[in-house]
């Protein structure tokens, strides 16, 4: 099947279903923590995959450049952004692990997000670092990974983890202190961190999985008419049941001004945690 057919047809809404429904929800937490723009902010997306958080990203006025070591993601995301109409959207094949050597990127962003990719990174301190260094002073990072507490909905969750860097997760993922010593250690100061994706997102995108063994078509068909139900109804039902939320959610921000060393530990002990 062409990996553009549904956009060809529906526009920018159909690059956030192709997959799990759990991409959806991450959409949903980074409209509400970016807001349109008209004054030529850069926002850099780091291992964006297919793209479609850096078009919707330059949907929102951002002029947005995803990076992804994948050369076939990237030609779909080109692709994707011509059809949603999202000129200021681009694109490079870049190694993450290797930002440090884009000296062109240091300093030139307002904005970075890092959307489920840390994760997948042994050395996540650098990358925080590096990704640190592409934000301008007053820049924003936006950025979620796996909440450690979560619960397996396929036993590949579980592990066991590998100690290379094969594409697959390298750690289980974030508590709220693993993301507080990254952000202590770079200078950001931690504004927010929350969750998303919830009980039924969850368990929607377990049968998602376990269909797509038969067919990845058939599991997509079969779960599609099931994606509107975490939206009406994850918010009541995942505290309700006390089911740890799927993703864990940072906002936080690169100090404007030169900083001393109790400020910045302030900054970091006054995480406000949201569901």
């Amino acid at each position: 099947m062409d990996k553009s057919f549904l956009v060809k047809m529906f526009g920018f809404p159909a690059s956030l279903i192709h997959g799990d429904t759990l991409v959806l929800d991450r959409w949903f937490w980074l409209k509400r923590h970016l807001p349109e723009t008209v004054n030529g902010e850069r926002l850099i997306d780091i291992g964006c995959g297919t793209g479609a958080f850096t078009i919707g990203a330059a949907r929102r006025g951002y002029t947005a450049l995803g990076l992804s070591w994948d050369e076939r993601n990237q030609r779909v995301a080109s692709e994707r952004a011509g059809l949603c109409n999202a000129p200021q959207a681009s694109f490079e094949v870049r190694d993450v692990r290797s930002l440090r050597a884009r000296q062109d990127l240091v300093d030139k962003f307002n904005v970075a997000i890092c959307f489920e990719n840390i994760e997948h990174i042994l050395d996540d301190r650098k990358l925080m670092r590096d990704i640190v260094g592409c934000l301008k002073p007053g820049g924003r990072l936006l950025l979620t990974a796996p909440n450690y507490h979560f619960r397996a909905m396929t036993q590949g969750d579980m592990g066991p983890f590998p100690t290379v860097e094969d594409g697959s997760h390298v750690r289980r993922g974030y508590s709220v202190g693993m993301l507080a010593e990254l952000c202590a250690e770079t200078g950001l100061i931690v504004e927010e961190v929350s969750y998303c994706s919830g009980f039924l997102s969850q368990k929607i995108t377990q049968l998602l999985r376990l269909l797509s063994h038969i067919h990845p078509l058939f599991g997509w068909g079969i779960t599609f008419p099931l994606r509107i139900l975490p939206l009406i109804f994850d918010r009541i039902l995942t505290p309700g049941l006390r089911w740890p939320y799927f993703s864990i959610c940072l906002e936080a921000y690169k100090p404007r001004f030169t900083t001393t060393a109790p400020i910045e530990a302030a900054g970091a002990a006054s995480i406000s945690q949201k569901l």
